[in-house]
C-alpha cells in the first residue's frame, strides 16, 4: 500500500483525476446551480420567529414568571460544549460578532464552531503522522522537521475555522458592498412614497434578494428586529453590526438619529445613497488604475517574447539559410 502511494506514475493519475473532476465541477456546476434564495429566506424567518420566542421569554422572566417559550435541541455539540467548558477556553468577545458577520446567527452555529476547533487539530495531526510518519512522505528529512511538520498541520486544523470564517465574512461584505447603494436607491424611493420604514425595508429585500442574497437576509432580520425589540435603535445597530461595513453603519446612525430627533429620513438616505455610489466608483478606478502595473509581468513573460520571435524569427531563418549554404 506504502508503495503504491508513493508511485509517482499513481500519484499523477490521482491527481489528473482530481483536475479533470474539479473542471467538470466548475463547468457543469452552474448549471446545476437553482439557487438557496427560497431556503435563505425560509431560515430568517425561522430566526424572526426565535426572536419573538427570546423576546418573550425576556418578558416573561421580567414580570416573574417562570414559564419560557425559548427552547434549544439537545445536541451532540452543545451537550460536547457544555460538558467540555469550550465557550470560556475557545470564546473570546469578538467570536460571536465574526460568526454573525459570516452569517451563522444561532447558537448552533456557536457551538459547531467550538467543536471544530476542538477536533480539526486532531485529526489534521493524525493525518500528517498518518502521511509522515507511515506513508513516509519526508523520509529523507531528519526527524525534527518531520515533527514540526505534524505541529504545523495542527496549528493549521485550529486555525482553519477562523479561515473559513473569515472568508465567509469577505464574501458576504463584498456581496453587501456592491448591491448595498441599489438598495439606498430603492428605500429613498420606498420613504419618498411615503412608505414606512419597516415596510420599505421589506419591500427592498424582495427587490435586492436577487441581486444580493446576505443583504436581503439582514434587511428582513432588521424588519423583525424593528417589529419585536424593545428599542428601534437596538435594530439599527444590530445592522450595522453583523454587516461590519461603515457604508452601513453610517445608514445606521442616519436612521438612529431620524427615529430620535424626527428629522427626514428621505434626506440623509439620498446623500448616504450617493456617498456610496461616489465610493463604489472610487474603488472601481482604483482597480482600474491598478491594471497597468500588474499587467506588466505577464507582458514581459508572455507577449514580449512572442513579439520577438515573430520580428526575428524570419531574420534568424534567412540567416541560418545562408549559413548552411
Amino acid at each position: 500500500m506504502v508503495q503504491t502511494l508513493t508511485d509517482p506514475t499513481f500519484v499523477m493519475a490521482i491527481l489528473v483525476g482530481i483536475a479533470v473532476f474539479a473542471t467538470l465541477f466548475t463547468v457543469f456546476m452552474p448549471m446545476l446551480d437553482r439557487g438557496d434564495l427560497n431556503t435563505r429566506m425560509k431560515a430568517v424567518a425561522l430566526e424572526r420567529d426565535e426572536i419573538r420566542a427570546r423576546e418573550r421569554a425576556r418578558l416573561n422572566a421580567e414580570s416573574g414568571s417562570r414559564g419560557s417559550l425559548r427552547h434549544e435541541s439537545n445536541t451532540s455539540a452543545r451537550r460536547l460544549v457544555e460538558r467540555l467548558n469550550l465557550r470560556q477556553a475557545l470564546v473570546d468577545t469578538g467570536t460571536e460578532k465574526r460568526l454573525k458577520m459570516a452569517g451563522f446567527r444561532t447558537q448552533n452555529a456557536l457551538n459547531v464552531f467550538l467543536v471544530a476547533r476542538l477536533m480539526l487539530p486532531l485529526i489534521f495531526l493524525a493525518a500528517a503522522v498518518f502521511y509522515v510518519f507511515i506513508v513516509g512522505a519526508l523520509e529523507d528529512k531528519p526527524m525534527m522537521i518531520r515533527v514540526f511538520a505534524c505541529i504545523g498541520a495542527g496549528y493549521l486544523g485550529f486555525y482553519a475555522p477562523n479561515i473559513f470564517i473569515s472568508n465567509r465574512t469577505s464574501k458576504r461584505q463584498l456581496s453587501i458592498k456592491r448591491a448595498w447603494p441599489d438598495a439606498l436607491d430603492l428605500m429613498l424611493i420606498c420613504v419618498e412614497s411615503g412608505i414606512s420604514i419597516e415596510a420599505a425595508f421589506q419591500r427592498v429585500a424582495n427587490e435586492i434578494a436577487t441581486q444580493s442574497a446576505p443583504l436581503a437576509e439582514e434587511l428582513v432580520l432588521t424588519t423583525a428586529e424593528l417589529s419585536y425589540l424593545d428599542e428601534r435603535r437596538k435594530a439599527f445597530e444590530n445592522l450595522g453590526e453583523r454587516t461590519g461595513l461603515e457604508a452601513v453603519k453610517s445608514v445606521s446612525q442616519a436612521l438612529i438619529q431620524a427615529e430620535r430627533y424626527g428629522t427626514p429620513i428621505a434626506q440623509a438616505l439620498r446623500v448616504l445613497a450617493q456617498e456610496s455610489r461616489d465610493i463604489r466608483m472610487t474603488e472601481a478606478e482604483k482597480k482600474a488604475a491598478a491594471l497597468p502595473p500588474k499587467l506588466t509581468v505577464p507582458m514581459i513573460l508572455f507577449f514580449l517574447p512572442v513579439i520577438f520571435g515573430v520580428i526575428l524569427g524570419p531574420a534568424i531563418m534567412k540567416v541560418m539559410d545562408n549559413y548552411v549554404r
